[in-house]
């Protein structure tokens, strides 16, 4: 254990929507800190209202230490190398709410605990909020030295190829579409599976490849449902049904807009409801045509907060780990207003400065920080395995 004149007591909370392997970044966080650095940590329970609760005294610090052996909870199973297999936060975590209103509170809170550093696993909104509170302390001439891990499984955030979370949740809706798979076959129906990803269609996409989508709708390529769009969708569906397939499964990020580009909460709904207009108009009367086509009997699965659950993949513990162990190291060193990134298969870090430029630019532009790229290589994938994700422009080609 190294004992020198490091910041001996830092934080940790977790911001924003839930997702797999925030608790293996806990783990790490505490781990690294305690063998490398011999610092404390604390947890700081239920994102930044944690510190408000320990300023009126609902908690007190010592609540708050986290050990290597863990929390002391009795029984046989202690320690934190259990957290490595559970999703969700220990620390529990908020989205919603404005905690720029209580800035002061949570300002005193921080300073309360005595904290050198404060480690944040947020998305891109937690992100900007923790820095808007990083500057409201600097007004006032207090330290607020902080290091941000990107975590959602939108993997919508700047500069960072992953994010904590994303490939578990790539791995869950994968496994609905092959389930649904056998459902669709069974009864000759046209699934249309409901992804998260709010503006983003990374999940969509790369799950929607890895589970052998048929159409994949998402902001990046198909932003409107037009009529183009549709009849694109039921084309697709109707060359498959000449070649002898009666089903198919059609994955749309919640991100896509309707042909009046409004979201609707329930774009599943939209779509199979659209498509089966759309194919009953194709359908021709005399069945003994060669051409004809059977009627398209659409089902909706909307996946939701299950794309949050399950257990961490081997990937996203071990990006969780990397990311802890960066975010620790960043520390150490003084390096402070940096985001640990996934960058060209080894961990980094950037300035939260530019990361905050790139969500604020994107919000100007009303898309995703980070998007799919549409002429990239999970586009052109898709593309050539005979997936319809729009019609191509020729700047796609």
């Amino acid at each position: 254990m190294v004992n020198n004149h490091k910041p001996k007591r830092i934080g940790i909370l977790t911001s924003g929507g839930d997702c797999p392997g925030l608790n293996a970044v806990i783990r790490a966080v505490v781990k690294v800190a305690t063998y490398k650095y011999g610092w404390e940590v604390y947890g700081i329970p239920y994102g930044t209202d944690g510190f408000i609760e320990l300023l009126v005294g609902k908690r007190q610090p010592e609540e708050l230490r986290i050990k290597e052996h863990g929390y002391d909870i009795p029984g046989l199973v202690q320690g934190l190398d259990i957290l490595y297999f559970l999703s969700g936060s220990v620390l529990g975590s908020i989205s919603k709410g404005d905690p720029e209103q209580h800035a002061e509170d949570i300002i005193k809170g921080y300073e309360k605990l005595g904290l050198t550093a404060l480690i944040v696993m947020g998305g891109d909104g937690s992100i900007e909020i923790l820095d808007g509170l990083a500057q409201k302390a600097a007004e006032q001439g207090a330290a607020w030295n902080w290091v941000a891990v990107p975590k959602t499984i939108d993997n919508d955030i700047p500069f960072t190829e992953a994010s904590v979370g994303f490939d578990t949740a790539v791995n869950r809706v994968t496994q609905a579409l092959y389930d649904l798979t056998f459902t669709a076959a069974s009864h000759d129906r046209v699934m249309i599976v409901q992804v998260m990803g709010r503006d983003s269609g990374y999940l969509a996409m790369e799950a929607g490849i890895a589970g052998g989508a048929d159409a994949i709708l998402i902001p990046e390529l198909t932003p409107v449902l037009n009529e183009d769009v549709i009849t694109g969708v039921c084309c697709h569906i109707q060359e498959l049904q000449k070649s002898g397939r009666r089903f198919a499964l059609v994955v749309v990020a919640e991100g896509v807009k309707n042909h009046l580009g409004q979201k609707e909460h329930y774009i599943g709904d939209y779509v199979a409801r659209h498509i089966k207009e759309c194919g009953s108009k194709m359908c021709q009367i005399n069945t003994s045509d060669p051409n004809y086509i059977h009627p398209f009997d659409t089902r909706v699965t909307v996946l939701g907060h299950v794309q949050r659950g399950g257990t961490p993949t081997s990937s996203d513990r071990l990006l969780a780990t990397a990311f802890g162990r960066e975010a620790v190291d960043l520390i150490a060193n003084g390096n402070y207003n940096q985001m640990v990134i996934w960058e060209n298969g080894r961990v980094s870090s950037v300035p939260i400065s530019r990361v905050i430029e790139q969500i604020k630019k994107g919000r100007r532009e009303k898309k995703a920080p980070s998007s799919v790229d549409p002429q990239g290589f999970l586009v052109r994938t898709a593309r050539d395995i005979g997936i319809y994700v729009g019609e191509a422009s020729s700047d796609d080609q």
